[in-house]
C-alpha cells in the first residue's frame, strides 16, 4: 500500500516491479493473512521428489515474509505426511499465537502446478 486518502479510501496500491501506483477502492482490497498467502510453483517433481518436497515449507515461509507477515515459529516435518486429500503436510506453523499447518497440493484443474499454503489444522490432518 503506497498511501490512503482518508479513512474510507481510496488506496494507492503499488505492485511489484512498477514505479507508479494504482488507485483502488478500499472495498476492493483484502487483507493479507497467513491463510491467504499461496505459493504456486510449476513442476510435478516438487510434489513427487521427497528432497524437493521438504524444501517447499521454507519457500512458503520466504513468500510470507515478503508479504510482511510475522511468523512466530515454523517447524518443518522431517518426513512430510500424506493426508487424505492427496496432499502433503509439510510443517507446523505458529503465527499470532495460532496454530496452522503448511501443506502442498496439486490442484486437479491445474496439472503440473504445486500449491503451497497454510491452513488451520483439522482432525483429519494427523
Amino acid at each position: 500500500v503506497g498511501g490512503v486518502a482518508g479513512r474510507d479510501g481510496p488506496v494507492v496500491v503499488m505492485l511489484d516491479g512498477e514505479l507508479g501506483g494504482d488507485i483502488v477502492d478500499i472495498g476492493d482490497l483484502e487483507a493479507v493473512t497467513i491463510t491467504s498467502v499461496e505459493l504456486r510453483l510449476p513442476g510435478d517433481d516438487l510434489f513427487d521428489e521427497p528432497a524437493l518436497r521438504r524444501a517447499l515449507a521454507s519457500l512458503w515461509e520466504a513468500e510470507a515474509d515478503t508479504a510482511g507477515l510475522a511468523i512466530d515459529a515454523l517447524h518443518p516435518l522431517a518426513e512430510p505426511r500424506r493426508d487424505a486429500s492427496d496432499s502433503w503436510v509439510l510443517a507446523e506453523l505458529v503465527a499470532g499465537g495460532e496454530q496452522y499447518i503448511v501443506r502442498a497440493t496439486r490442484p486437479p484443474n491445474d496439472p503440473g502446478v504445486v500449491v503451497v499454503r497454510a491452513d488451520r489444522p483439522n482432525r483429519w490432518d494427523w
